[in-house]
């Protein structure tokens, strides 16, 4: 329930209604989804939240920088593109916007004609496709909101008629339509240092949002409001200045908001933290039970308005398969056991806006049966056997979570339980026959895949990788164009260290040993080499450091490099 505090009457009278409005419009969005109006209004924004499960993010396209919606590369929205992301099951999405170019001059700061109109027909588009809808003002935060310290009656003007016009221009449209404040607010770009100066402009956006919006009329008098505290962050200092503001502002159609991009180290893979382990999921715990201890046992709603892993920013192949869909089950699973909702961040890179297609399947279909409960996996999904030995038999450990393993199969056949593989408890035994029998090619890599039903959940693939241990060679070249020739012979990079050869870490982050997957190196698999990228030689300095590369099949090959001013020189060990 809400948080019950002292109030004067006017204002009771005016929460009661705002209370029975949007309840009324929360029955009224059920019964069109074919489900039952509730007979209690219990936490009625937490059943507005709840019914937002799951959403997506719509990244990249009106909240890019740049001269229009395709700036960062792409397509122009489609009402089809909308239509299919509620046809993939999402009941809610969120629409960030750049607004910066498009405003105008002061005193005025009139937000232009066409973009507002392009921006309600796509509002549109996801209210007709019976989305939940969050519209927001995005980039703006460190374009030019983040000055608000040394320019605080300009940024607050702008912000104050960018909001007018945003309420008035929707403020007939259904609660469905909900509005958040600004993006990932900071201050940082205007030079301000001082976190307490930052919260209270934090605050002081965050309540003139409120006021403007409330007193714009028409459904905006109850539609829910979203809002963050400093960086979006679930940090527990910065959600506790957040839920100090909206218990000031006694408003029961408030929504916090906080985003999540995972345990830092496993999110970029850097430090050696390449494996979904305790310390990432303990991070994903602690930070949901803080989110719902501060806000939601106190009757305060919360959206996750992003989650993702902050490595996909380089690619999302920063992160092994199945440690990352390991950890996107117990993310998306625990979420919701908290009763956060969560929209995905997608950039363009897990939906394609032009074939409808999802890049990854597997994370999908992990993320979408995580809703209903626990999937199950496994302590790795891959198998190696090293070319030239003998097959041995192969002992994986499940992660049943709960679950039973239903069938296995393997090249559209089902396989044997007995003949080609056991079950005892949590560990599942693999045959060197069946083994032998789907490696006859001999080729590097990949030979097949092994398909792991339970009776519920979310499937789980094993790949099974012939391998023998990678080869680098010498080379030459610069600080900003450096790969080291590597004939992988079918083994997967987990992580590169890198010291000096007279002691020391080397590169950026040199508290640590372990480099930045993507950052710093990169693996070329098609041009068969391992890129030593510009940001790696940036924090290196001259002399002979000590590489050594770790692999997904065990094996680790060291290799030395020699830089002298741009010049390096890379050797074989």
């Amino acid at each position: 329930m809400f948080k019950r505090r002292p109030v004067s009457l006017l204002s009771l009278t005016l929460a009661i209604t705002l209370l029975l409005s949007t309840f009324a419009s929360v029955a009224t969005a059920a019964e069109s989804d074919g489900q039952a109006p509730q007979a209690t209004a219990v936490s009625n924004m937490q059943s507005y939240v709840e019914a937002m499960q799951p959403g997506w993010n719509l990244g990249n396209s009106l909240d890019a920088v740049g001269a229009d919606e395709t700036a960062w590369g792409n397509p122009r929205i489609t009402q089809a593109l909308i239509k299919q992301i509620a046809a993939q099951g999402y009941k809610s999405i969120r629409i960030p916007v750049t607004w910066d170019k498009h405003i105008g001059a002061a005193p005025n700061y009139t937000v232009d004609a066409a973009y507002m109109n392009r921006v309600e027909e796509v509002v549109r588009w996801a209210l007709d496709a019976n989305l939940y809808v969050m519209l927001n003002v995005h980039h703006d935060s460190w374009l030019w909101v983040s000055s608000m310290e040394p320019k605080h009656d300009e940024v607050l003007a702008r912000y104050n008629s960018l909001w007018t016009q945003i309420a008035n221009r929707f403020k007939d449209q259904p609660n469905k339509l909900m509005f958040e404040s600004i993006n990932e607010p900071r201050f940082s770009e205007g030079g301000t240092t001082d976190e307490a100066k930052m919260n209270q402009m934090l605050q002081e956006l965050n309540v003139s949002f409120h006021k403007i919006v409330r007193a714009s009329g028409g459904n905006n008098a109850t539609r829910p409001l979203v809002l963050p505290g400093l960086d979006t962050s679930p940090a527990q200092n910065k959600i506790n200045e957040l839920y100090n503001t909206i218990t000031k502002l006694n408003d029961p159609n408030l929504i916090a908001t906080v985003h999540y991009y995972g345990y830092w180290p496993f999110s970029v893979n850097i430090a050696g933290y390449t494996t979904f382990e305790k310390d990432t999921k303990n991070d994903i715990i602690q930070t949901f039970d803080n989110a719902y201890n501060t806000f939601v046992a106190k009757g305060i709603p919360v959206i996750v308005g992003e989650y993702g892993l902050l490595g996909f920013d380089k690619n999302t192949g920063v992160i092994e398969q199945g440690e990352k869909l390991k950890f996107f089950e117990f993310l998306t699973y625990y979420m919701k056991e908290k009763k956060l909702t969560g929209i995905l961040w997608d950039n363009g890179q897990h939906f394609n806006r032009t074939t409808y297609k999802w890049s990854d399947p597997e994370l999908f279909n992990v993320m979408k049966s995580s809703l209903k409960g626990r999937s199950s996996n496994a302590v790795s999904d891959l198998i190696h056997l090293k070319k030239g030995t003998s097959v041995q038999d192969a002992m994986v450990t499940l992660n049943l979570n709960g679950n039973q393993l239903s069938t296995l199969s393997a090249n559209n056949k089902q396989l044997k339980q007995g003949t080609d593989y056991t079950l005892s408890g949590d560990t599942l035994t693999l045959k060197a026959s069946l083994l032998t029998s789907l490696t006859t090619s001999g080729k590097y890599g990949e030979n097949a895949v092994i398909n792991a039903k339970f009776n519920k959940g979310a499937d789980w693939n094993f790949k099974v990788v012939v391998y023998d241990t990678p080869k680098l060679s010498a080379t030459e070249g610069t600080t900003q164009t450096f790969a080291i020739p590597t004939d992988f012979r079918g083994s997967q990079l987990a992580t590169m260290e890198a010291v000096y050869t007279n002691g020391g870490n080397a590169g950026p982050q040199d508290w640590t040993p372990y480099k930045e997957f993507g950052n710093t190196f990169a693996p070329a698999y098609d041009a068969n080499g391992i890129k030593l990228l510009p940001e790696f030689f940036n924090s290196v300095k001259d002399g002979e450091v000590t590489l050594k590369f770790h692999f997904w099949s065990g094996d680790v090959v060291t290799y030395k490099i020699t830089k002298s001013g741009t010049r390096v020189t890379g050797t074989a060990s």
